[in-house]
């Protein structure tokens, strides 16, 4: 064999090995951001590491730190908790807030990592003091629900029917029925909006929400930590979810439920938002077929449009319960959408 037949043999051979080596820790790249991303136990990472998977530039610390009396003074609420069994039967905890003269009840979903008294506190009292009694719902795989995963929307839009069924064996079927949700909150209530929902349920309110799970893992890996989320690293990612949660990351989306949405939906978003961009908004309220409004708030960051205009929110709220508080989807029509 030829000196020259030889090295280029094992320049070959090492090569392939190379590339297969790369293969393997993408691979394990891509299985360990998977999950970071479903699993309850929460990965240990800094401050730093945290942001950057947020798209975060350091002020949502700031942010956090105003927003800790809120999340404090509503987890010293009084509030009843409430229990049930999912569809898969992992048990879910709510806390209800009652209000008197109650117009309407909320279903409050809290977003990623996140819990009900963070993402709800500062818009708790707004709740309250204008006729709506709320049920914060505990998302699976966090707090105090059980569960070993979290499903991004895929697996809790049936936990969102659950909760309505609980309201309405416990007094509320005569009232309006809204569920509000914040990220991955949103995308759980959105895609809620797909199933066969109780017909007191008069509305969705959305802040933030995703279109697929697809979509928002391609956009953080590739937009926030800088790799590549095409190819086999997307095809990792969607066998590792379809065996955790039994459901692909393309099987469902938030988009797939506007296109037979029947109820009324409020879609918020801040344009700021580097965490979900604002333009998954836009595809969802483009998508929906059913009676929709859309507020959005200029420098808002992600989940933080109450923060930033809470005037412009809440005269938005106002108007969409006013409208939505008597309505019939039986009533409804495409042409008068």
């Amino acid at each position: 064999m030829k000196k020259s037949t030889k090295k280029i043999i094992i320049g070959s051979g090492i090569a392939a090995a190379g590339a297969a080596a790369f293969t393997v820790a993408y691979c394990k790249l891509t299985e360990a951001l998977v999950n970071v991303a479903l699993d309850r136990k929460r990965p240990k990472a800094s401050p730093k590491a945290a942001g950057k998977l947020s798209g975060s530039d350091g002020t949502a610390n700031r942010i956090d730190e105003k927003l800790a009396a809120a999340s404090e003074a509503l987890k010293n609420c009084v509030c009843e908790t409430a229990e049930i069994l999912s569809y898969d039967g992992v048990k879910l905890v709510g806390h209800l807030r009652r209000c008197e003269n109650e117009k309407r009840l909320i279903i409050a979903m809290h977003g990623w990592r996140s819990s009900w008294t963070n993402d709800f506190g500062a818009i708790s009292d707004f709740w309250h003091e204008n006729g709506c009694s709320v049920l914060y719902a505990e998302q699976r795989g966090q707090g105090e629900s059980g569960g070993e995963y979290m499903g991004f929307g895929l697996i809790e839009r049936y936990d969102c029917i659950e909760w309505v069924k609980w309201a309405n064996r416990n007094g509320y079927a005569g009232i309006p029925i809204y569920l509000c949700g914040i990220s991955m909150g949103a995308s759980t209530v959105l895609m809620a909006a797909g199933l066969e929902l109780p017909e007191n349920v008069h509305g969705i309110m959305a802040d933030c929400g995703y279109t697929s799970v697809h979509e928002i893992w391609k956009h953080v890996a590739e937009e926030n930590l800088r790799v590549s989320y095409k190819g086999i690293a997307a095809t990792v990612a969607d066998d590792i979810c379809r065996k955790k949660i039994r459901i692909g990351t393309k099987d469902y989306s938030t988009t797939d439920a506007m296109r037979v949405c029947r109820v009324p939906v409020l879609f918020i978003h801040g344009t700021d938002d580097k965490f979900v961009p604002i333009d998954m908004t836009y595809e969802n309220y483009k998508a929906c077929r059913s009676p929709k409004r859309l507020l959005v708030v200029p420098g808002a960051g992600h989940g933080m449009s109450y923060i930033a205009d809470k005037k412009a929110y809440e005269k938005k709220a106002k108007e969409f319960w006013n409208d939505f508080d008597g309505y019939n989807p039986d009533a409804y029509t495409e042409e008068g959408n």
